[in-house]
C-alpha cells in the first residue's frame, strides 16, 4: 500500500506515477473519495458515540421530565450510533479495496513498456558457437533433463532433472546459498503454502492473481517465489532494524503460466514448477536504494561464478509489478536463440508491502515506522539453460564451470551418453 499522507500532500505525484505505469489515473480519484468518505464517516460515528456519553452521564443525574427526555434521546442515539459505526466499517472496507487497486510510486525507473528497458552494461564475451544446440538437446544427450517423461507424469511444462542435471542444480543453489551465507544472510528453507493474507500483502493477489495456484479446500495458495514467506515471516511485528534483515530462501516455486500458451513451450524456460534462491531484505527506508545496489551486485557475482555472460537492465515502469518502484533484471546470453533472456531480478519495494503487512521498526525516538522490503533471484532452475548453451563444446560435451566443480565430484567436464 502507498502511504496516504503522501497521497493527500502529492496526489499528483501518484498520478504521474500511474501514467508512466500506463494505468488509470481514476484509481487514484477513487482513493482520495474512499480516504475523505472514511475519515468523514469516523468522524460522524466519533460525534454520535461521544453525544452518547455524555447523555449517558446526565441521565444519572437527572430527574422528571428531563430525565424522560434525555432516555428518549439515548434510544435516538443508539440507532445513531448503530447505523455509524456501520458506516464507518463500510468506508473502511471500501478504502481498503481501493487502496489495494494502487500499486507503488514508481522511482527512477525509466518510462514505457516491456520492451522500454534501458541496459545498464553488458559483461563477459558472448562465445562463438558454431550451429549451437539449445539446452534441451544437450540436456537430453547428457541425460540430464527429460520432459517427455515430465508431461507424461504431469503434463506440459513439467519435466524431471536426472543425473547430472539434479547435481547441477543443486550446486547452483547450494553455491547461492554459501554466497548469500558470506554476506550475511540468514539461510531458510521456507513454506511454499501460504494464506490468502501473505500472498495478498506481497501484491500477488493483484494483477498476478491468475499467475497463482490455489488450494481451495484449504484456502492456501502455492508461492511463485518464496519472497511472498519471507515478506510475511514478520508481519504484525516491530523488528530492530539497526542493522539490515537479510534472508536467502530456498524453495520450491509454482506459476500457472496463464497466458503463455504456445510460448518458450520447448525445454525449460518457462515451466509451471522450479527451484530458486531468492534475497529479502528488510531496511529502513533511506536504506533501501543502497540495498537495491547490494541485491544486484550479488546477482552479479553468482553469474560470474558461472562464467556466463550477461547485460543488466533497468525494467521500464509499464513493465514492473505492483509493489516494485524499481527493478534491474540480469539477462543472461542464449546462444541457440541469439539473444538474451531473463535469469534474475531484484525490486525495491520500499515501504509498500510492510505497510500491508504491518510490519514496522522504532526510529531514533522509538516511535514506530514501517520498514521498506527488497527481493533478488539469487538462483533459480533456468539457470541450467545458460550454463549448459555456453559451455557447449563440439564434441557434444560441456565445460563445467570452476565454482560448479565441487558439487559434480570434480568433474570439470560432463559427457553425453553414448
Amino acid at each position: 500500500m502507498i502511504d496516504l499522507r503522501l497521497l493527500r500532500d502529492d496526489p499528483e505525484l501518484i498520478r504521474a506515477s500511474q501514467r508512466l505505469r500506463g494505468e488509470s489515473t481514476e484509481l487514484v480519484d477513487d482513493l482520495l473519495r474512499a480516504d475523505e468518505e472514511r475519515r468523514s464517516a469516523v468522524q460522524r460515528f466519533e460525534t454520535v458515540r461521544a453525544e452518547q456519553r455524555s447523555i449517558g452521564k446526565e441521565v444519572a443525574k437527572a430527574s422528571g421530565d428531563e430525565r424522560a427526555a434525555l432516555l428518549a434521546r439515548t434510544k435516538e442515539l443508539a440507532a445513531e450510533v448503530k447505523a455509524a459505526e456501520a458506516a464507518a466499517g463500510e468506508a473502511e472496507q471500501a478504502l481498503k479495496r481501493a487502496h489495494l487497486a494502487v500499486p507503488n510510486v514508481v522511482q527512477g525507473a525509466p518510462p514505457g513498456g516491456e520492451d522500454d528497458f534501458v541496459v545498464l552494461r553488458e559483461v563477459g564475451t558472448i562465445p562463438e558457437i558454431a550451429n549451437a544446440k539449445d539446452h534441451l538437446e544437450i540436456g537430453e544427450a547428457l541425460r540430464a533433463i527429460d520432459t517427455e517423461r515430465g508431461a507424461k507424469v504431469s503434463g506440459s511444462r513439467f519435466y524431471f532433472l536426472t543425473g547430472v542435471g539434479a547435481l547441477l542444480q543443486l550446486g547452483m543453489l547450494q553455491l547461492a546459498i554459501q554466497q548469500a551465507v558470506e554476506h550475511g544472510f540468514i539461510p531458510s528453507i521456507t513454506p511454499t503454502l501460504v494464506r490468502p493474507e501473505s500472498m495478498e500483502g506481497t501484491g500477488y493477489l493483484g494483477a498476478h492473481a491468475s499467475e497463482v495456484y490455489r488450494l481451495e479446500a484449504d484456502d492456501l495458495y502455492l508461492v511463485g517465489t518464496s519472497e511472498v514467506a519471507l515478506a510475511a515471516y514478520h508481519s504484525n511485528e516491530i523488528i530492530d532494524l539497526e542493522q539490515p534483515r537479510r534472508y536467502a530462501g530456498w524453495s520450491s516455486c509454482y506459476r500457472r503460466e496463464a497466458g503463455s500458451h504456445g510460448k518458450d513451450v520447448r525445454g525449460i524456460l518457462r515451466v509451471h514448477q522450479f527451484d530458486k534462491v531468492e534475497m529479502f531484505s528488510f531496511v529502513r527506508p533511506e536504506d533501501a536504494e543502497a540495498e537495491h545496489q547490494r541485491l544486484l551486485a550479488m546477482e552479479e557475482e553468482m553469474l560470474a561464478k558461472v562464467e556466463i555472460p550477461y547485460r543488466v537492465i533497468d525494467v521500464a515502469a509499464g513493465d514492473l509489478g505492483s509493489s516494485a518502484v524499481r527493478k534491474f533484471d540480469c539477462e543472461a546470453w542464449v546462444p541457440s536463440q541469439g539473444r538474451y533472456r531473463e535469469v534474475t531480478s531484484t525490486s525495491n519495494t520500499t515501504t509498500f508491502q510492510a505497510r500491508r503487512l504491518n510490519i514496522r521498526y522504532r526510529d531514533e525516538n522509538g516511535k514506530p515506522q514501517t520498514a521498506a522490503t527488497l527481493n533478488g533471484t539469487l538462483a533459480t532452475t533456468r539457470w541450467l539453460i545458460p550454463i549448459l548453451e555456453n559451455h557447449q563444446q563440439p564434441d557434444g560435451s560441456v565445460r563445467v564451470p570452476k565454482a560448479l566443480q565441487p558439487f559434480l565430484g570434480g568433474r570439470d567436464v560432463l559427457e553425453p551418453s553414448r
